[in-house]
């Protein structure tokens, strides 16, 4: 005769828990199985967190074993309009059932529709696109050679950036990057770069003079309007105008790198305008798309150099690419996103403000736009990578900007109570370190 033992006899767990403990226990030992088998195939490029995410909603997203976290990194300032937005849906499928992709030997109608959306809404005139941040700024560093040869009658044109900037992995961007931890290993690097201490108007005045003391030499400065990856280091006003006014002395091109900041993340369209300046060309990527990849170059008429045959892209600027562009622009204005970005922002900032307060032995400081803040930590304390960390364990998902600063980069459709449950996961986080 067999006798049914409960489990409640001998283990205080009930069935329906211990079910759920077997269940989680296995969903674990596939997530790991399913990991070791993509490691396996995929090259090992990224530093991955272990979590694997299937679906987002919103500002949530979950993952392979049913957890749910709050995105404040949003594929890295990338999903403007939060995860399976319905108008990007609706946007998308209509244009799926249209037309997807054509060559650029062709007219595309939405491709002209989004560049004057673009010029538009900017200081710029004409619009190249591409399909990512390091492809635009591969475009504007051929764009500014251009300008050397033609306008400043250059033989070898250099491009002056800023150190701890970061303009993206092609061997052109990443050699316009000014971290030298991104160019171990890759060397030689593309000639012709040099670089200066973001926001010291002396220090560019002393590179400028070393290029051009024998004449003209520098044909373009390419800056972040606030460095993102380099620390969400804000661009200071008073140096950009005397910057503007180096360039249009010396009829440099100012080239601003808007791929972060940019499409309303700073709670303005473009980061120049917290700066005062215009520059002679922006490039665009990232929430531009709302998670579709598209990139863009957009210039000045004076700086409008590129004839056919000078540059292109295959798969840039093609119907649904654009189309996702145009969905984003659109909900922007009749969302009045950007008078909301400006509301939370400053709500996100004064509550992270209260966590240094809180935790004068961790934190040091807070800096950023609208929805790209950062949360500078002590150096001696814990790095940005270990509060990231923590951060998830609390389902709270951010990014880190270097060693010492925490990135929170949500969508832009974050609402008030989300800010307040993001920083309270935050404390949580910080309090268990």
């Amino acid at each position: 005769m067999s006798v049914r033992v409960r489990p409640s006899l001998f283990h205080p767990l009930s069935e329906p828990l211990l079910s759920r403990l077997l269940h989680s226990t296995a969903s674990a030992e596939r997530s790991q199985a399913q990991r070791e088998a993509f490691d396996a195939a995929v090259m090992g490029i990224y530093g991955r967190f272990p979590l694997t995410l299937t679906r987002g909603k919103g500002v949530w997203v979950w993952d392979d074993r049913g957890r749910r976290y709050l995105d404040c990194v949003a594929g890295v300032a990338v999903c403007t309009l939060g995860h399976s937005s319905r108008a990007l849906e609706d946007a998308l499928t209509a244009q799926l059932g249209r037309l997807q992709h054509i060559s650029n030997f062709y007219y595309a109608p939405e491709q002209g529709e989004l560049a004057r959306w673009i010029c538009q809404h900017s200081c710029c005139d004409r619009v190249f696109f591409c399909n990512s941040g390091a492809e635009a700024n591969e475009a504007a560093i051929k764009l500014a050679r251009k300008h050397g040869h033609l306008v400043r009658g250059i033989v070898e044109p250099v491009i002056l950036s800023a150190r701890a900037s970061f303009h993206g992995r092609t061997l052109a961007a990443v050699t316009a990057t000014g971290q030298p931890r991104y160019h171990e290993g890759f060397e030689p690097m593309v000639r012709g770069f040099d670089y200066f201490d973001y926001n010291d108007i002396e220090a560019l005045r002393h590179c400028l003079e070393r290029h051009e003391a024998r004449g003209p030499k520098v044909a373009a400065i390419l800056l972040e309007p606030l460095q993102g990856e380099g620390g969400i280091h804000p661009g200071d006003p008073a140096f950009f105008a005397d910057l503007r006014r180096l360039c249009d002395e010396h009829r440099i091109l100012l080239i601003l790198d808007e791929i972060q900041v940019g499409v309303g993340r700073s709670g303005r369209l473009w980061g120049y305008e917290h700066l005062g300046i215009e520059p002679d060309a922006i490039t665009l990527a990232k929430g531009l798309g709302g998670g579709i990849p598209i990139g863009a170059l957009a210039v000045k008429a004076h700086c409008d150099h590129f004839v056919a045959g000078d540059h292109g892209s295959t798969f840039g600027g093609n119907p649904l690419a654009c189309r996702a562009g145009l969905t984003v622009t659109r909900e922007l204005e009749q969302r009045h996103l950007l008078e909301h970005v400006r509301l939370v922002g400053a709500q996100l900032r004064r509550e992270l403000e209260e966590l240094v307060i809180s935790f004068p032995a961790l934190c040091e400081e807070v800096r950023g736009w609208g929805l790209i803040q950062g949360l500078a930590l002590k150096s001696d304390g814990p790095s940005s990578l270990a509060v990231v960390q923590a951060a998830m364990a609390c389902g709270l998902l951010l990014a880190p900007a270097g060693a010492t600063v925490v990135r929170f980069l949500p969508p832009l459709v974050i609402r008030r109570r989300e800010i307040r449950e993001a920083v309270a996961r935050l404390r949580q986080a910080l309090g268990s370190l």
